[in-house]
């Protein structure tokens, strides 16, 4: 369904060591860099036909966060979605909502964190119990 999501930041070089850190977890190597038309450096993690963009605002207005928005990146177990938790809060997140675990919601039963990266992006680790 998706191509891609991009995601504005105030300081591409600290999201690269922050996301190079966090997406180690789910087998996500290090970004492809690009520089744009307009000179607004860009990183592109590409994994299993999905990339996750990290750039520079184009408008050179600065980045924020998008109120209501979700990031969700697939697990694979309920330990990786902690492992993903604690690493991104160890390279410098903010954990949001309740500790990573399983949650029975009114979609079935999944294991979820929750934390908030450098520019304050709502980022979700999830892995669906059987």
């Amino acid at each position: 369904m998706f191509s891609h999501i991009m995601i504005g930041t105030n300081d591409i070089e600290s999201s690269e060591r922050f996301y190079n850190s966090v997406l180690a977890v789910l087998g996500i190597n290090k970004p492809v860099h690009n520089i744009n038309d307009t000179g607004h450096k860009r990183l592109f993690y590409l994994h299993d036909g999905s990339v996750f963009c990290i750039t520079q605002p184009i408008n050179d207005e600065p980045a924020h966060a998008a109120n209501g928005s979700t990031i969700g990146f697939a697990c694979h177990s309920p330990e990786q979605v902690k492992e993903f938790h604690t690493v991104a809060v160890a390279n410098g997140a903010t954990s949001i909502e309740t500790p990573p675990g399983l949650r029975n919601t009114s979609t079935g039963n999944m294991h979820l964190c929750y934390f908030l990266d450098l520019d304050g992006h709502k980022i979700c680790g999830m892995c669906r119990s059987e």
